[in-house]
């Protein structure tokens, strides 16, 4: 009787692969071991279907790894060795095999052929239980298995883009930036950043934020560091004309709203609180207000303790639905929590550092952390932050491409006079393709607004400026 009569051979659900297809790769290798360059950066052995390859796979990858011919015969010495020649099929199937393909001029597509079925097998192992966790949830909460599901498809999803050839040549690179520089001469060119709506720090960003940038800023509560990071976020939104995302895991998304309403209208922020006080003329600025705000794409999380494979799936899911975002921001850093709350909290912030910076490369945009200092800044003189201030800075302080820290005096002493009260400095101790150094802003806490400083204002100046850049 054929098999392929037989209905019940029909019904059965055989996993995707083609034998041969890894058989060509396994051949080709045989033939030319150079071919290994071809294929080792998207192949492992776990991507095999049958058995008896993913073992003589694995063989070739030891000896070709270990700069040593690997033919029919070493191979088959190698597998003796490590006891597995009768998994691999004997001396015969491998001999086989070798004179299954002619050449190795095809290698490539075989272990794309390879890979692809290999990454379908995957979709059908996570989906099985996906399917099996779905039916028996064991008690677990609904956005646990949401949670879980989804880290498994990322997970394939992540692994399944290596790519041949990732090096670039000097000389490309060369060519392309000359055809920047041309048509940026020519006025044809966009430019390759976004402001920030702060002079003094765009020029010493050197126009502005750039995708793939990594920008951590920081404060001590109460200094204005969610203010700042939102001004920034509103001059993108509304001068920009470019998608933002703000992650907003200490604040509501109302709470949040109510601050841009503030900014926006000129109203005073204690007013928006308190809708009883407002008076005809807030009320024009309120409608206003609204106007622009409507013509500002900026959308909110505020679910609090996400984990960075959550914050990145949520932002992928934003740059999908509006394209290019100008930049992201999260409130903030500490709250993040890790994929695994078993191991230490610095390997999990860590996670969350790195993350956060792929992140940006990514999708190619700006994403801005706010961090908490450490209370030690309070017992200083000079209480402008520094690097090791950050909380939990040893792997943010290495993955930012700028540090920016916010101080206001008149927050830390209120011995200070009413001059004071409107100073912010601005201290920028690590800008790794720009001058480090410090500015002042102008604040205005009523309507949560951070602006230049005037230029017709004189700063206070009964302090002595430090080597810290804060003054005593």
């Amino acid at each position: 009787m054929n098999p392929h009569d037989d209905p019940g051979i029909g019904m059965l659900r055989i996993p995707p692969h083609s034998t041969e297809s890894e058989t060509g790769v396994i051949g080709a290798l045989l033939l030319d071991n150079r071919a290994w360059d071809r294929v080792g950066d998207i192949l492992t052995a776990g991507d095999f279907y049958r058995h008896q390859h993913q073992v003589i796979f694995e063989a070739i990858a030891v000896l070709v790894n270990s700069s040593k011919a690997a033919d029919v015969l070493t191979v088959f010495a190698h597998l003796q060795r490590s006891g597995k020649a009768e998994d691999a099929g004997g001396l015969e199937y491998l001999n086989s095999v070798a004179q299954f393909v002619p050449s190795a001029a095809n290698i490539r597509r075989y272990a794309e052929a390879v890979r692809e079925r290999s990454i379908l097998r995957k979709l059908i192992t996570v989906s099985d239980e996906i399917s099996a966790s779905a039916f028996n949830t064991e008690g677990k909460a609904i956005a646990t298995i949401l949670d879980s599901a989804e880290r498994q498809i990322f997970n394939i999803g992540q692994h399944s883009g290596r790519q041949s050839d990732d090096w670039k040549s000097l000389d490309q690179g060369a060519i392309k930036l000359l055809d920047w520089l041309q048509e940026a001469t020519n006025g044809n060119y966009k430019p390759d950043y976004t402001q920030t709506g702060f002079k003094e720090l765009d020029e010493r960003l050197d126009g502005g934020l750039r995708g793939g940038e990594l920008v951590v800023l920081g404060a001590r509560p109460s200094m204005g560091k969610t203010a700042m990071g939102m001004n920034i976020v509103k001059h993108i939104a509304l001068h920009e004309g470019m998608p933002c995302g703000v992650f907003s895991m200490e604040m509501p998304d109302i709470q949040i709203t109510r601050r841009l309403m503030s900014t926006v209208g000129s109203i005073r922020l204690d007013k928006v609180r308190r809708p009883e006080r407002l008076n005809d003329f807030d009320w024009s600025n309120v409608s206003k207000a609204v106007e622009s705000m409507r013509n500002m794409d900026i959308s909110f999380v505020d679910q609090g303790g996400l984990n960075i494979n959550q914050i990145r799936s949520k932002a992928r899911a934003l740059a999908r639905r509006k394209g290019k975002l100008g930049v992201i921001m999260l409130d903030y850093f500490s709250l993040i929590t890790g994929t695994d709350p078993k191991i230490p909290r610095a390997y999990q912030l860590q996670e969350a550092s790195m993350g956060l910076k792929s992140l940006a490369k990514e999708l190619n945009c700006p994403v801005i952390v706010l961090q908490q200092v450490k209370r030690d800044v309070e017992g200083r003189a000079d209480q402008m932050p520094v690097m090791s201030d950050l909380k939990d800075s040893g792997s943010l302080e290495q993955d930012a491409d700028a540090i920016i820290f916010v101080h206001r005096p008149a927050k830390a002493d209120a011995k200070l006079g009413d001059e004071w009260k409107h100073l912010a400095q601005v201290s920028v101790p690590k800008l790794r393709d720009g001058e480090t150094g410090f500015f002042n802003l102008y604040w205005a806490g009523e309507h949560q607004v951070f602006v230049d400083w005037p230029a017709t204002m004189e700063v206070p100046s009964n302090r002595v400026r430090t080597s810290r850049g804060g003054d005593l």
